[in-house]
């Protein structure tokens, strides 16, 4: 750095610091408003919400209904047939019109669309997920009309380019979200639309375009990191950058070209604070800033926020296959979570309340990992500042799922820029574990019998096509442009027919539900990783009554037909039911014990894979959320009331948890510890009776290493004497506690006794419910048309110990609090 240039620096940076330096800052103008649309073959136009679609734009018309409720999602496949025109007008004013640059950002656009700036054509999209930007100096106005026309997707599938057909349909030839074609827990709801921002920016000579915040170099004492700066200038000029860490600033002056490129700023944190996973610690955020100063004016600001840590997927050969474990920080981490799908089959109605909520329920459920799965869409931003925040690591899947895609020049250069539009767009996040290909696509290719009936030219072809993508353009995508995030082809590795399945890569076990496999099966068939395993079960019972629209719960009903999208789930759940617990009498008690049976069989799957770490790493079930009000494998329904899995999944991932399992001769107790501590302490096991009497007990002083699973406890079954069917374990450790039984619910010899209950007055939040009975309770469950959300349900209430449930909620009364148990049942 020559003098002259140092003497500028300093000048600058002390002018800046008393804020007197000249600002000239990029504008950006919003166009999300006043936006207006129509049939291409109509002239009427209506309001319109931009981001947006066209279903809700009819939907707030009233010119379709409601397709989430009753058979009406059949009743609106005409919108997708059809094309649609979106416009608006504006005004820009002449302080802007005088700017040297002026571009047209389209955030996302759904999916083939000609865009129109006064007349004039500027831009053609055929990809949902990338960002459109156009200069638009040239043909802007003081008065503006901005007019975007959507075809129709079935009209511009490109299966006419390839000499066969590829599995699985036309949606593969459609960048979009693969969800809307339908799947067998969504709807077909295929739309149209401007569905995310539109931005108008303007700027003079010099601007950002892009900050990457690479980090090389991580120890206790020192963090190294690059800056890796995308500047845009008009000419080739000096500039200084100052950039600012948590206050802590410092300038760096660059001679910069015309053009766009980037340069690397050299960074510094002494003593760096860690980010982790909000169940091992802090989740640190480093607040950085970047400063762009040219001819004494401040020209660009950039602010980011980013966590130092260091995440990587080990896969290591060892005794019985290949590891496969995320360390974080170095450390073998244990994942805990589920899959997460889109939260509406309409994006634009997800708010960031929803964004809030949900990923707050994954953090109160002890979830440390969720995968975002690759049929639906890349998420919002604010989804990946959330899970930074909260310590939250996430699977991204790139957005392919049980298919084959094309391999042609086209699809497979837009597929390039949908892979770096969307990397650089989220590789400063902390969250980012592991990009992941695709969803199932080896998979279906290996053993669903796609390549059945196809000569060898034609598979060697499309595997060609396959390894195009998943093996060259988006594994090289993500080496380019991240600092040595993982990454992996396709999830699972091997499938299930595989003999690999268990000893390799991560596992999708569907032999449980899709071949009515049983729930014991879990338990014995445990692989390194496992990504997807579910069982289904029926929602609340707020979301039966909106999809029948009436006020009691029914199940037998064309609505309820039309929303459960697995052609065997309704003969499935009642088939796995009658093995575990006895046939309901009614719809509501169906909907009760179908929630039971779901969390009865992942909760049995999660602790088995718990108790084989470190053989085993991560238990992610399938699934957390969904799309649309449904019958479905979510742990949490449409209206974000918890399911039995999710108050059961929130125990089964306790950092600290004793989990007992059966062989033919012994009870064997296992302490699986998550933290990264040790803990010693009394093992205390009691054999009760359904009424409190106790048959027998023992303690015994145990410890458990930091992160390890072990069994800590043994007892011959032979030198016990007690009823299974009535008689429970309780064993407690540390605080943590567990309760196991030795029968199936159906065979349990359950006393229908009476649970008492009292009210306490509301509180600042809600209400306090004290719950006592003379005998075991199973699975209690609490109910109110309030509302509101129970710290705990679908819980096993001992004899006479009474607990408190706080029922959060904005209600001023709660009279028709519903109590019920297996007891009351059987």
């Amino acid at each position: 750095m020559n003098r002259k240039l140092l003497l500028l620096s300093f000048l600058a940076l002390s002018v800046f610091s008393c804020k007197k330096l000249q600002q000239e800052l990029p504008t950006n103008i919003s166009l999300s408003e006043n936006w207006v649309f129509k049939a291409t073959d109509e002239t009427s136009w209506k309001p319109a919400e931009v981001p947006g679609n066209v279903f809700t734009d009819l939907l707030k018309q009233n010119l379709i209904p409601d397709p989430f409720i009753k058979t009406n999602e059949d009743s609106v496949q005409w919108v997708s047939s059809k094309k649609w025109e979106y416009k608006k007008l504006f005004e820009v004013p002449k302080n802007i019109l005088d700017k040297a640059q002026i571009e047209l950002s389209f955030e996302g656009l759904d999916t083939y669309a000609t865009v129109y700036l006064n007349d004039v054509k500027i831009l053609t999209s055929n990809n949902a997920f990338r960002t459109y930007t156009v200069n638009v100096k040239s043909n802007l106005k003081n008065s503006n009309q901005l007019r975007v026309v959507f075809d129709n997707s079935q009209e511009q599938l490109k299966e006419k380019q390839n000499p066969y057909q590829l599995p699985e349909g036309s949606r593969i030839y459609t960048r979009k979200a693969q969800f809307q074609s339908g799947w067998d827990w969504g709807p077909k709801l295929n739309t149209a639309g401007i569905w995310k921002d539109v931005k108008l920016k303007a700027w003079n000579t010099v601007r950002f375009e892009d900050v990457f915040i690479k980090q090389d170099q991580l120890s206790k004492s020192l963090a190294r990191l690059t800056a890796e700066i995308s500047i845009h200038s008009t000419e080739d000029k000096n500039v200084s950058i100052f950039s600012l860490i948590d206050k802590q600033e410092t300038s760096h002056e660059l001679q910069i070209k015309k053009g766009t490129h980037t340069y690397k700023i050299p960074l510094e944190i002494n003593n760096p604070e860690l980010w982790w996973t909000h169940n091992l610690g802090a989740q640190k955020l480093y607040q950085f800033q970047f400063q762009l100063i040219a001819d004494g004016t401040l020209s660009d600001v950039k602010n980011l926020k980013k966590g130092l840590r260091t995440i990587e997927l080990v896969r290591k050969k060892d005794a019985i296959g290949e590891s496969f474990a995320f360390h974080l920080n170095g450390v073998p981490v244990f994942m805990k979570g589920a899959n997460y799908i889109p939260q509406n089959s309409f994006q634009n109605k997800v708010r960031d309340q929803h964004y809030k909520k949900l990923l707050s329920n994954a953090v109160d459920a002890n979830m440390n990992m969720l995968r975002v799965w690759g049929g639906g869409i890349y998420e919002n931003d604010i989804f990946y500042e959330l899970c930074d925040e909260k310590g939250l690591l996430i699977w991204q899947d790139f957005m392919f799922a049980c298919a084959m895609y094309p391999g042609d020049e086209d699809f497979l250069d837009n597929v390039q820029q949908e892979a770096i539009d969307q990397v650089k767009r989220l590789r400063n996040h902390s969250s980012i574990a592991l990009w992941c290909g695709n969803n199932e696509n080896a998979e279906g290719w290996n053993r669903w019998g796609w390549q059945t009936g196809r000569s060898e030219q034609e598979k060697e072809e499309i595997w060609k096509d396959y390894q195009k993508v998943f093996n060259d353009i988006l594994p090289t995508t993500v080496s380019q442009l991240t600092d040595a995030t993982s990454y992996w082809e396709s999830s699972p590795k091997y499938g299930r027919g595989n003999p690999k399945h268990q000893f390799e890569g991560d596992a999708h076990d569907w032999w449980v539900w899709h071949d009515a496999y049983p729930f014991e099966h879990f338990t014995e068939n445990v692989p390194r990783f496992m990504s997807e395993f579910g069982f289904q079960s029926l929602p609340s019972y707020q979301t039966i009554n909106h999809i029948n629209q009436t006020e009691n719960v029914q199940l037998d009903t064309e609505a309820m037909k039309s929303h459960q999208k697995h052609v065997r789930g309704t003969q499935l759940i009642q088939e796995y039911l009658l093995r575990d617990y006895q046939m309901p009498k009614t719809d509501k008690d169906y909907v009760y014990i179908s929630q039971l049976l779901q969390a009865k069989g992942i909760v049995m799957a999660i602790e088995a894979q718990r108790r084989a770490m470190p053989n085993t790493m991560g238990s992610l079930f399938w699934q957390l959320n969904d799309c649309w009000p449904a019958i479905s494998w979510s742990s949490i329904d449409y209206f974000g009331n918890w399911k039995a899995l999710q108050h059961k999944a929130k125990k089964a991932f306790k950092d600290l948890l004793i989990s007992n399992k059966l062989t033919e001769t012994n009870l064997d107790t296992y302490l699986i510890n998550d933290h990264l501590e040790a803990f010693s302490g009394t093992l205390k096991l009691r054999l009760l009776g359904f009424d409190g009497a106790e048959i027998w007990s023992d303690e015994q002083l145990v410890s458990i290493a930091e992160n390890t699973s072990k069994i800590v406890y043994k007892k011959a079954l032979n030198t016990l004497d007690f009823d299974k069917k009535s008689t429970v374990l309780l064993s407690s450790f540390e605080g943590e506690s567990s309760i196991f039984y030795f029968e199936k619910p159906k065979n349990l010899a359950l006393q229908n006794k009476p649970i008492s209950k009292e009210i306490i007055r509301k509180t600042a939040t809600g209400f306090s419910i004290v719950l006592k009975s003379t005998t075991l309770q199973k699975d209690v469950f609490l109910w109110s048309s309030n509302q509101g959300h129970f710290s705990d349900n679908f819980f096993d209430l001992l004899p006479n110990e009474p607990v408190t449930i706080v029922f959060k909620t904005d209600a001023t009364a709660l009279e028709d609090l519903e109590i019920k148990s297996l007891n009351s049942i059987y």
